[in-house]
């Protein structure tokens, strides 16, 4: 009977090896990325929401210690069986795969060993604003669905709780936000509680109707919406407020401190951001050197083109008029949200003489809300809900319109929607052929460098009105190489915030107010703006071989689809994919 068990023992285990062992390493990685991607959803609830995947409607991220120490061993695990997997093993997409696998966790590795929790105070994406805009992006349409938006409105409170405990634990050590971003937050925080709660909009989704329920569950939904506002909400951001305002403000760093590497880690941590955001291996000075030589090459075409439209060679007078010409603004908020549009659909037109693969989903032009605007960039991009129940969405920012430039709308509308972030995350949403993760994340120096990348592309297509509507383009890509400048300067190189605005000033047409927020942007996202314009660069350059080794059958919508149909790859997996095209291309002729 013993000998009996024991071979059934054998048996049994020698058919699990055996098994395990019949994994190929494709299936071994699928598995990984799969388990990933789940992971990342899990992890990121609101960001599942917004993509459509309704399954943690009812929470919050953990942004406790425990919970950011948990996410990094999990990061770690897969990682480390990610690197185990020979490359050589794999097909040339499952090599792709593998190498966008390991990218894409090192940059979630990257966010949490910086420790942004413990010290950042983001008058942009922080929580005050974050939570605001979750509305817009879950909708309610069952009683289940409400319950769950209530335990997650619920579950704000503590989540601003362990925020501010973060935000303690940083001050302990030395680590603790500037004090613009810290006023700019007190700012908005007293706007929010200055209103009634029936304003919030985390008491919008109460407005639908839902004729389709029972009057108690109407009731129920409205009643415990409510109060989960008036009893955790507001009393969360009330406690937060008096925290930045009696614990962080005394102690917050000056406009001459306002670069990470002023924190302690903070080089570390800038190398680390270089890294994530643009893919590269690049210095702080070697990137800083590239803007300064972008930066004198765009202004020299600002001269030319000045002269043309103003009449003038002068950059300061150029620059001078751009800025004070009250008939190059805006004189409503319609205007800023007509101007889009007109942009918008003269690009919907010519999108297929440039591009092959074009995207299913569509992309609408929506303003931004009233208690993000004040404070928020002049406008930025959400991607479709998979589900097709939300297309894309352009928001712009109508605020002040006197302050928005007429001549910088369409480079703007091309940048943030068609043929810039729309284009690109829409049709990476919609590839077949990838893994889940490799649709939805990927570098910032692809997705952005894209982006800019359309700008001048957009030129290409004669989508721009006028020669006005191109020094914009121009103003717009000198900003990009300014960011270059000022991102390095401040964050590596010891400069000052006014020295990064009087930068930006004297090489750019942005209005001041405009320059004075993304300035406040790249203190609050080290290392973010760096991507822009180093992506397009490499764009830019592989674009140009591609046409040598093609000949004159270079064509641009066959460039197009090669670089967009990987999804948000990194830089240098980019340039293989388009070298290995365009020398098989070679080969087979």
């Amino acid at each position: 009977m013993r000998a009996l068990l024991v071979s059934f023992l054998v048996f049994w285990i020698t058919a699990i090896v055996g098994e395990v062992a019949a994994q190929s390493p494709s299936q071994e990685l699928a598995r990984l990325a799969e388990e990933y991607w789940q992971e990342n959803l899990r992890a990121h609830p609101v960001e599942a929401t917004a993509l459509g995947d309704r399954r943690y409607d009812d929470r919050l991220p953990d942004n406790s210690q425990a919970g950011r120490a948990r996410e990094m061993q999990r990061l770690e695990r897969i990682r480390g069986e990610v690197e185990a997997l020979s490359a050589t093993s794999l097909a040339e997409e499952e090599r792709v795969t593998r190498s966008m696998l390991l990218e894409v966790i090192d940059a979630d590795l990257a966010v949490l060993e910086c420790g942004f929790a413990d010290w950042v105070v983001d008058p942009l994406g922080g929580p005050q604003i974050r939570f605001l805009n979750i509305p817009s992006m879950q909708n309610v349409t069952t009683p289940e669905q409400a319950r769950a938006m209530v335990k997650r409105w619920r579950a704000m409170g503590p989540y601003l709780d362990t925020h501010i405990a973060n935000l303690g634990s940083g001050l302990a050590r030395g680590r603790v936000a500037t004090r613009d971003q810290t006023e700019r937050v007190l700012e908005q925080l007293q706007e929010t509680l200055a209103q009634d709660v029936g304003e919030w909009s985390l008491l919008a989704p109460l407005a639908q109707e839902r004729s389709d329920w029972s009057a108690s569950e109407r009731e129920a939904f409205a009643r415990d919406l409510r109060a989960a506002v008036v009893e955790v909400v507001k009393p969360a951001y009330e406690r937060y407020h008096l925290f930045l305002r009696d614990e962080v403000m005394p102690r917050a760093r000056s406009q001459e401190q306002v670069g990470v590497g002023s924190i302690p880690e903070g080089e570390a941590c800038y190398a680390a951001m270089i890294r994530r955001h643009t893919s590269l291996e690049l210095s702080p000075q070697e990137i800083h050197d590239i803007g300064q030589r972008e930066t004198r090459r765009i202004m020299e075409e600002m001269r030319e083109l000045g002269t043309v439209v103003l009449g003038t060679h002068d950059l300061k007078e150029i620059l001078s008029r751009l800025r004070s010409d009250a008939k190059l603004y805006f004189g409503t908020r319609d205007e800023v949200e007509a101007k889009a549009r007109e942009a918008l659909g003269r690009a919907r037109e010519a999108m297929p003489a440039f591009f092959g693969i074009l995207p299913q989903a569509a992309c609408v032009v929506v303003r931004m809300e009233p208690h993000e605007e004040k404070h928020s960039t002049i406008a930025y991009y959400r991607q479709p809900a998979l589900d097709g129940s939300r297309p894309g969405r352009y928001y712009i920012n109508t605020y002040a319109p006197e302050t928005r430039p007429r001549y910088e709308a369409e480079a703007l509308a091309f940048h943030e929607a068609i043929p810039g972030h729309h284009l690109q995350i829409a049709i990476a949403q919609e590839l077949r052929h990838v893994p889940e993760f490799r649709k939805h994340t990927g570098t910032t120096a692809f997705v952005e460098g894209w982006a800019l990348y359309t700008e001048q592309l957009s030129d290409e297509m004669g989508l721009y009105s006028a020669d006005l509507d191109r020094i914009g383009k121009l103003s717009y890509e000198a900003w990009r190489a300014c960011r270059l400048v000022v991102d390095t300067g401040m964050h590596a190189l010891g400069w000052s915030r006014q020295q990064a605005v009087d930068f930006m000033l004297t090489n750019s047409a942005l209005a001041e107010n405009n320059i004075v927020n993304e300035v406040d942007r790249y203190i609050t996202w080290p290392g973010q703006a760096l991507a822009y314009k180093l992506g397009q660069l490499e764009i830019l350059a592989l674009r140009d071989e591609a046409r040598e080794k093609a000949g004159a059958r270079f064509d641009i919508r066959e460039f197009h689809d090669v670089v967009l149909r990987n999804g948000a790859v990194s830089l240098a997996t980019l340039r293989e994919i388009v070298t290995a095209h365009y020398e098989r291309a070679a080969a087979s002729r």
